[in-house]
């Protein structure tokens, strides 16, 4: 789903039916957004949530992005394609400008990925197998990459974006320039966040058109309170509405819409610690858990439990015969008695703006087949620093999302090398190793889908359900469609 194959033979980009021109639409004075947590960095290298990419893809632009229905379509980039998944070519839409006037030019390629591999961004590892970008002329250049990487032209879409010559890190954080169809207004650390429309977007067409002249995120921790400012007029699309407060919501007149995201929630295992090293202890811990229950109780109607990392066919080698772990308890004692184990004491650590009921009963499910678990709530900053400390928790509840393409994930969580693995295994190793490098489609397929069953087997995580993003909308925010990857750009969708 990465490419369109091309008559050719070539793996090519190209723009895909219903995207042409932007709908004209009424450009609303003013909209107000809801976030159900606080923004941790608008840096578009530092951006690693649903809430700050939602800013940092309405500020920039990228050479391609990720449309709907999980193709890699061209953004800024007028041609991007590729004989070997090795080295691709790029040319720019003619007469694209930065926010403050300065052109777009194939130097910017260039400059951004040198700008991304100088920070000390998670994603950066993902990007070293680019060994030269070539300019060309003003509008057309080749990324050159080491070996195959199928997988980059996804990554590209989501970390690379496209930065104005000698850009810094503090322009970045307190006056970032893009070519987005935002330009910031006023934002401090920790507070609102306030956009205006830029006049002279570009990528419309692909993008979609501004809703608003001003756009303010707040930051609205309380569910309630979401509920209260989406039904009084406060704010226009409200995100992460729970299900019991879904009535509320739709009994004040509200549209609440279900996105099933490309993404999924788990549990990392530190495999390197005992009795965690023990896959029997890794087993149990994945029958111990309700999640049929959890999911109908807590969670909203398009969710479902896994048995893979991946949630559904949108994400290459998804397996529907990979199936989720059954609810046993008694199986979860037993293999806990064969292993030796008798009470583990353990801590579960997550987000703090993660819910804290669904841990609090995952904990109770762990503690029923004998552990012993305290839930640790932390700070963001704190969560993604501890990934490979090992004195932060053995388990750490996870989102990712989006899984369009799964090989950062993999490389980085589960790959022996990964900067964020706490995982070692030979075979898994091989098979990721393998579905980097495979420019085919379909045998990539079949590489992820084999790479799927060995992972339940092992159970490196416990497997627990896709996401779903629940948001209610009203007035000015009923032209905003969600897309499947947890980000709220306030932009209609192209016609």
């Amino acid at each position: 789903r990465q490419f369109i194959l091309g008559s050719a033979g070539a793996l090519v980009l190209t723009r895909l039916p219903g995207y042409g021109h932007a709908v004209a639409q009424e450009v609303a004075d003013s909209l107000v957004i809801d976030l159900d947590g606080e923004l941790e960095s608008i840096h578009p290298s530092l951006a690693y949530s649903g809430r700050d990419w939602s800013i940092v893809n309405s500020i920039y632009d990228s050479l391609v992005m990720i449309d709907a229905e999980g193709n890699v379509v061209p953004l800024a980039a007028e041609r991007f394609e590729t004989e070997d998944a090795q080295t691709f070519s790029v040319t720019l839409r003619e007469g694209l400008a930065f926010h403050d006037g300065t052109p777009v030019t194939a130097d910017v390629i260039r400059g951004s990925w040198e700008f991304l591999m100088a920070t000390e961004s998670l994603a950066a590892s993902q990007f070293a197998v680019i060994e030269d970008i070539v300019v060309e002329d003003e509008r057309n250049a080749s990324i050159v990459c080491a070996a195959p990487a199928p997988w980059l032209p996804a990554q590209i879409a989501t970390w690379m974006m496209l930065v104005p010559p000698g850009y810094t890190d503090d322009q970045a954080l307190t006056a970032p320039v893009g070519t987005g169809p935002f330009t910031l207004g006023s934002y401090q650390q920790g507070q609102d966040i306030e956009l205006k429309r830029f006049a002279d977007y570009a990528l419309a067409d692909v993008k979609g058109q501004a809703l608003a002249e001003q756009v303010t995120f707040r930051v609205v921790p309380d569910a309630a309170t979401r509920v209260a400012d989406i039904a009084t007029g406060t704010a226009q699309i409200v995100d992460n509405v729970p299900e019991d407060f879904r009535g509320e919501a739709e009994g004040q007149g509200a549209t609440v819409l279900d996105d099933p995201l490309v993404g999924s929630r788990w549990i990392r295992i530190a495999t390197d610690v005992p009795p965690f090293d023990d896959v029997r202890v890794r087993q149990a811990l994945n029958y111990a858990i309700d999640k049929d229950s959890i999911v109908a109780a807590l969670l909203g109607p398009e969710t479902r439990p896994l048995g893979s990392i991946l949630p559904d066919e949108r994400a290459p080698g998804f397996s529907e015969f990979v199936e989720p772990y059954p609810y046993d308890p008694d199986m979860a004692r037993s293999l806990l008695a064969e292993a030796g184990v008798e009470e583990v004491g353990v801590k579960l650590e997550q987000t703090q703006a993660a819910r804290k009921d669904v841990a609090e009963v995952i904990a109770q499910n762990l503690t029923d087949v004998g552990f012993d678990v305290e839930v640790v709530a932390s700070d963001l900053a704190t969560f993604n620093a501890g990934w490979t400390d090992p004195e932060a928790p053995a388990l750490r509840i996870v989102t990712w999302s989006p899984l369009y393409e799964p090989h950062s994930l993999l490389s980085l969580v589960f790959a022996s090398d990964g900067s964020l693995s706490r995982y070692d295994n030979d075979e898994v190793d091989d098979l990721i190793a393998n579905a980097a490098v495979e420019s085919d489609p379909a045998r990539r397929r079949e590489t992820y889908e084999q790479l799927n069953q060995v992972m339940h087997d092992d159970a490196p995580v416990v497997f627990l359900w896709n996401l779903t993003a629940t948001y209610a909308v009203d007035g000015a925010g009923e032209a905003w469609q969600p897309s499947g990857n947890e980000q709220v750009v306030p932009t209609s969708r192209p016609g």
